[in-house]
């Protein structure tokens, strides 16, 4: 499996104060320099963490692949087709949420997403869809022609005992389904360095998206020793 590194709440730390400090770019570059495959940014329509300017200044000085996570708007999408990350994957957005509650529904607006990731992939961009591991949504997915799925790994990462088994299987099933209709699969949110293992179970997963437990951990031991251990993790 491959690590990608979401550095969002770097810029959430730098616009606590405002400034530039600490710096996104900076980071990013750690993050290549620790053998991240790719980094994540999710540039909200709130700009609550990335900006703008941060979206573009990454692209322009990685050497790795950029992945934009962004809810399917027009205006998110005119940014996208201006930076060309490798990758989009679009996820759902609540202005009054912390973080990302839940994935994508696919299924419910199947023909707009179809026609929303065409100006995408027709400059080759490549488009992963942030879903909850249930059966209409990876189907879904493969009929608007993504190319790839995220498994939103949340319920599994806050269930213990058997009730994380039981959310493992559901992901292990999604897994299977999507890679039997032609998708590849990523995988991420509130995966860390306990709960990480698991997802060497899941056959032919690619690649793991996670920031808060590395930049967490980052604090204490710095940024290249926290992609690191997660790099070993998994690999």
């Amino acid at each position: 499996m491959k690590l990608g590194v979401n550095i969002d709440h770097i810029a959430t730390l730098r616009n606590a104060r405002g400034g530039s400090e600490p710096d996104v770019l900076h980071a990013a570059l750690i993050c290549e320099k620790a053998g991240a495959f790719g980094v994540t940014t999710h540039l909200r329509e709130d700009r609550r963490h990335i900006k703008d300017s941060d979206v573009e200044t990454i692209k322009a000085n990685i050497k790795i692949p950029l992945n934009l996570e962004m809810a399917a708007t027009s205006e998110i999408q005119k940014i996208a087709l201006k930076v060309m990350p490798n990758s989009c994957c679009l996820v759902p957005e609540k202005r009054m949420e912390i973080t990302t509650e839940g994935g994508l529904n696919v299924a419910g607006q199947i023909n707009y997403l179809k026609e929303y990731i065409k100006p995408l992939q027709d400059k080759g961009i490549l488009i992963s869809l942030f879903i909850d591991p249930e059966e209409k949504q990876v189907q879904a997915a493969a009929l608007i022609g993504a190319e790839y799925i995220e498994m939103h790994t949340g319920s599994y990462s806050q269930a213990k005992g058997e009730a994380q088994e039981v959310e493992f299987q559901k992901l292990k099933n999604a897994a299977a389904l999507a890679q039997s209709m032609g998708l590849k699969v990523n995988a991420g949110h509130g995966l860390n360095y306990q709960n990480v293992l698991k997802m060497k179970e899941i056959p032919n997963l690619c690649e793991l998206n996670i920031g808060h437990s590395i930049i967490s951990l980052a604090v204490f031991e710095g940024l290249e020793t926290a992609v690191l251990k997660m790099k070993n993790l998994i690999s």
